[in-house]
């Protein structure tokens, strides 16, 4: 087995599954023991599989690194940091922050590329994903490797260490279950039929071993009596081949559960609230945990919905659209957003069926502090509330990488502040790619246009527009 002293750089492998193929980062993976590994990353550019970090704005990357800092900090915070330990880590860890936007930027290449801006829940769902991974596969030497990435941890003296009986069969039946990737079945002599099955479908061994880890039962799981059947439900339902191991590296314990005796009911259960039955395979795909909830908790999201006097066939279109909303709490989430929501005058029900997403954000550390982001700048709180019931998206946005910086070149345009009551979408475009080019054509042609037309039309409906005025 190789040390970290005796790696010989460069070696490059796929970071599977949280790089993929496009990612713009290849990483260098230290042979060291289960419990110490960690993953080096090395830039690359100017090939056609990299993000060329030009493409984004300086404020935005700044911005994007105050986010990333931001959903660390409360990952630490809820692993149980003190808030002072919480800070300790965050300062020594600008590389580890440097890594986690290399992440988010190969998650999204594509919306980077065509100019499509992420909101704050976006940035948040995808760094947290990527955390918790890093946490089921690393554990508590987890804060040692953000602090020094990319270097090694310090090895720490595990003699000293009491090892709980609880925590030792645990690991030992997710070692256990990991050797079974690479394990011969001794009935065929070849590598077991399941990850066979698997690997046909595009997944390699380290996506696999990240599911065993995460859920150690899956590799005892039969291939004709648990997995191939529910993957060819799946595909029954439309969802494409190459989605099936994206949903089974989220939630592998999917295939432990009855098709006949809970899938099917589960689903036809959601079909009975307003669920539409076509779009099954994009909701899998988006919340495949949706399956796996109890009736009684789908039945007070259900019922709080209700609560507000949203129509049964309103919440089937909002769970369809946002399946998510299931997994937030009534009493810690819901409940409290609607509330300082209907403190700013806003229809609460007529918001979550817009927006559900509003709904899955921290009271304290996003939605106050956009309100007191448009407080600040003259606003009353009745013209708050206009703003996020004309545009429900207000507030998912990031305030540091989207609000601040189109505030500021909006006070350079030639209009008044009370133009973006009428018009709160201005802040749903892209600086770079639309606001900046279209407002310099309209004042290269010396013409006065509402910021609606500006931004709003089609290219062709806006050129016309802009000669005509």
């Amino acid at each position: 087995m190789k040390t970290f002293s005796s790696i010989q750089p460069p070696h490059y492998f796929h970071f599977s599954p949280f790089f993929s193929s496009t990612s713009i980062r290849f990483c260098i993976r230290t042979q060291v023991p289960f419990s110490t590994k960690v993953f080096f990353c090395q830039a690359k550019s100017g090939t056609n599989e990299s993000l060329n970090i030009k493409v984004l704005p300086p404020t935005l990357l700044v911005a994007e690194k105050e986010e990333a800092k931001a959903v660390l900090t409360l990952f630490l915070k809820k692993r149980g940091l003190s808030n002072a330990n919480a800070a300790r880590t965050i300062n020594k860890s600008d590389p580890f922050i440097d890594h986690l936007l290399s992440k988010l930027h190969s998650k999204h290449k594509i919306w980077y590329l065509s100019g499509r801006e992420l909101t704050t829940l976006e940035i948040r769902d995808a760094l947290i994903s990527y955390l918790e991974s890093l946490f089921e596969e690393h554990g508590d030497v987890l804060i040692d490797l953000v602090e020094n990435y990319p270097n090694p941890p310090p090895v720490k003296d595990k003699s000293a260490v009491p090892i709980t009986p609880t925590g030792s069969v645990v690991d030992s039946k997710k070692l256990k279950a990991v050797s079974t990737v690479s394990g011969i079945d001794p009935a065929a002599g070849n590598l077991r039929p399941h990850i066979v099955y698997l690997m046909e479908f595009g997944m390699d061994s380290d996506q696999i071993r990240i599911i065993m880890r995460r859920f150690p039962a899956f590799a005892y799981y039969s291939l004709e009596g648990k997995i191939k059947p529910l993957v060819e439900f799946f595909l029954e339902l439309g969802v494409p081949k190459e989605q099936i191991p994206i949903i089974l590296t989220k939630r592998p314990q999917l295939c432990g559960i009855s098709l006949s005796e809970n899938l099917k009911p589960t689903m036809k259960f959601f079909e009975s609230l307003g669920v539409d039955k076509t779009q099954w395979a994009k909701v899998i795909y988006r919340f495949p945990a949706l399956l796996t909830y109890s009736r009684q908790k789908i039945n007070e999201s259900v019922d709080f919905l209700r609560e507000l006097g949203i129509s049964d066939e309103s919440i089937g279109k909002i769970l369809t659209r946002c399946p998510n909303i299931v997994s937030y709490s009534v009493e810690d989430n819901l409940r409290p957003t609607a509330t300082y929501f209907r403190s700013l005058g806003v229809d609460v029900g007529a918001l979550l069926f817009r927006c559900p997403q509003n709904f899955g954000l921290s009271i304290e550390a996003n939605i106050k502090p956009v309100t007191e982001f448009f407080l600040e700048r003259g606003y009353t709180l009745q013209e708050i509330g206009t703003m996020i019931t004309r545009y429900g998206m207000l507030y998912t946005f990031s305030l540091t990488a989207n609000m601040m910086p189109k505030w500021d070149y909006f006070m350079t345009m030639d209009y008044p502040k009370s133009e973006l009551v009428k018009f709160p979408q201005f802040f749903g475009y892209s600086l770079e790619q639309r606001i900046k080019p279209r407002y310099a054509r309209v004042k290269d042609a010396g013409v006065r246009l509402l910021l609606n037309q500006v931004l709003s039309l089609s290219s062709s409906n806006f050129e016309e527009v802009r000669r005509r005025s």
